[in-house]
This record gives structure tokens, C-alpha cells and sequence, in this order.
């Protein structure tokens, strides 16, 4: 008992420890101290302590943190593939949670060797998402884990095909959207558009071009917006089968909502480092909780999807029969 309590501790650490990377990593790229310990790698210019420059110190304390952050996670991995009979899910968790890590590891000392592509470096930023998804949702499966017995596994009811296929379809729509934003900062094309809401004063300025991505991300933003409305809607009116689900959808539309105020302030402030990490910091929420609700919304145990079909239906029906009904 005692060493699964230290087991969530641990995974809480590692999540905390991982968003403290995701945006370590955000301010290497939006204050340009990619090169800051030139091509070198995992020393800085060929040193354990290297002298001090700003930008030497930004890539430098951002490798330090990752490895603590690896050390971390490499321990909530062994503790938390011992738990994956009790609780399956860890079987995927587990392994995406160590691959990703290994890979953006792997893709940023690339990056320090020899120049990458913008497209390249866009997906760093991607891959670090799935792994704080990764290691955030481990910590809740196991905190999940603690907090009931196995009886009450399968209880819950499990919502419309629809609306798990609209969790789904959103969590990939904002995932697009971060690669598109994370590929305009690395391809210097964040400022294409000069103006907000419409680009540099036009409706439509077409897809060529640093205008053209600018206008695409704007574009792929709106259309993540009303997918997590629509869930957010739908999980709502079926508030009383599943008030969890309710309460995800919401605060996922209130991230996305602030998100796209942080991409405007990133126009009107000129890309202030305060306005981009701010946008990245709530991109890596909003992916979080997304992931988190798509996990939820698919059938657990022996719940069973709800019967009804309605494109907007009312409360959902739990699937779980009265105690005291015929069984």
C-alpha cells in the first residue's frame, strides 16, 4: 500500500516534471537558444559546467531538467508495468510513455548535431505532447486504480459511439493544430498574418506561401473550436449519466477558448516570449485533458454503449441495472 502511494507521488512528479520540459523546451525555441551550447551534445561546448550566456543557459538547464524528467519517468514506468494486470490500459500507457520520451530525446540531440528541417522540429514538439499525455494519464490510472475496488469497475456507462468519436476526432484536430503552430515558430512564419482575426486584413489570403500556413493554422484552430463545443455540448446534456464527462467537455472548450485569446495575443504583442509560452502552455492542457476524455469515453469493463441514438440526445441511460431489478 505504501509503495503505491509512492507510486502516484511519483507519477504526479513526473507529469509536473514533464510539463516543466514541454515549456523549457518551448522557451529554447521561442528565445532562439537552440544553438546555445553549439554542437555539442549531451555536454555544452564540450563542458559539464560551460560558461554563462543566456541563451547557453536556456538549452543547457532545459537538458538537465530532461534528464532528471527521464530518471523520473523511468521509475513510474517500472512501478507502473507491475500494476498492468490490475490495470490494462498501463499496457499501453507504459510502453507510448518511454518510447515518446526516448524519441524526443533522441530527436533533440539531433537537432543540436546537424540543422533539421522545419518539419522536423515541428514534430519535437508533438512527440513531447504525446509523452506528457502519456505520463499524465498514468498518473490518473493509477490514482483511478486506488480510489476504487473491483467491483465498481464497469459501472460507469459509456456514451454514444458518436460522441467518442467525436472526442477522438478532436483531440486529432488540436493535435494538427499544434504541429501547424509549431511548425510556423520554427519556419519563422508565426508573424505572416499581422493582423486578428483576419490576416493582414483579408478574408481570405489563399494557401501560399508564410501568409498561406498562417491562415491555415488560424483555419484548422476554428475547426478544433467547434468540434470541442460540439463534444462539450453533447457531453453536457448527458450530464447526468456521466457528469465527468461533462465537466472534461467543459474545460476543454474553456482551454481552447483561452487558446485562441493567446494566439491573438501573439499578434498584438508581436510574439512576446510571455504571450508564446502562454500559447504553448495551454496547447499541452487542452491536449492533456482531451487525451484524458477520449480515455474515459471508450467502454470500460462491462459497461455497454448507450442505446440511444439521438444526434443530440438527452441524459444517458446507465448501464448498469437497480440493485434491486430483476436480473
Amino acid at each position: 500500500m505504501v509503495a503505491a502511494t509512492w507510486l502516484r507521488r511519483l507519477a504526479a512528479a513526473a507529469t509536473l516534471g514533464m510539463y516543466i520540459v514541454l515549456l523549457m523546451g518551448a522557451t529554447v525555441t521561442n528565445t532562439g537558444s537552440g544553438e546555445g551550447c553549439g554542437r555539442s551534445w549531451p555536454l555544452c561546448h564540450g563542458e559539464f559546467i560551460p560558461a554563462y550566456a543566456f541563451e547557453t543557459l536556456v538549452e543547457y538547464s532545459h537538458r538537465l531538467v530532461t534528464g532528471v524528467e527521464g530518471v523520473i519517468i523511468a521509475a513510474v514506468a517500472v512501478g507502473a508495468w507491475r500494476a498492468r494486470k490490475r490495470l490494462p490500459i498501463l499496457r499501453v500507457l507504459v510502453p507510448l510513455m518511454v518510447l515518446t520520451l526516448l524519441l524526443q530525446s533522441g530527436m533533440g540531440a539531433a537537432a543540436v548535431r546537424s540543422p533539421q528541417s522545419p518539419p522536423v522540429l515541428a514534430l519535437h514538439f508533438g512527440i513531447s505532447l504525446v509523452c506528457f499525455a502519456a505520463v499524465f494519464l498514468t498518473w490518473r490510472v493509477l490514482g483511478e486504480g486506488a480510489a476504487r475496488s473491483p467491483r465498481t469497475v464497469g459501472r460507469a456507462a459509456a456514451p454514444p459511439a458518436l460522441d467518442r468519436r467525436l472526442a477522438w476526432l478532436a483531440l486529432l484536430s488540436v493535435t494538427g493544430v499544434a504541429y501547424l503552430g509549431a511548425y510556423l515558430r520554427h519556419s519563422d512564419a508565426s508573424y505572416a498574418c499581422a493582423t486578428w482575426p483576419l490576416c493582414n486584413g483579408e478574408v481570405f489570403p489563399g494557401f501560399a506561401g508564410p501568409e498561406g500556413a498562417n491562415f491555415g493554422h488560424r483555419l484548422a484552430a476554428l475547426l478544433a473550436s467547434l468540434l470541442v463545443a460540439l463534444i462539450a455540448y453533447r457531453l453536457w446534456r448527458a450530464r447526468a449519466a456521466r457528469p465527468d464527462l461533462a465537466k472534461s467537455g467543459l474545460v476543454a472548450l474553456a482551454l481552447i477558448g483561452l487558446q485562441a485569446l493567446s494566439g491573438a495575443s501573439l499578434v498584438f504583442t508581436r510574439l512576446a516570449i510571455g504571450s508564446t509560452l502562454a500559447h504553448a502552455a495551454l496547447m499541452a492542457l487542452l491536449f492533456v485533458v482531451l487525451a484524458d476524455l477520449c480515455r474515459r469515453t471508450m467502454p470500460e469493463g462491462g459497461a455497454t454503449p448507450s442505446p440511444v441514438t439521438d444526434p443530440l440526445p438527452g441524459p444517458l441511460r446507465l448501464a448498469v441495472p437497480h440493485r434491486n431489478s430483476p436480473s
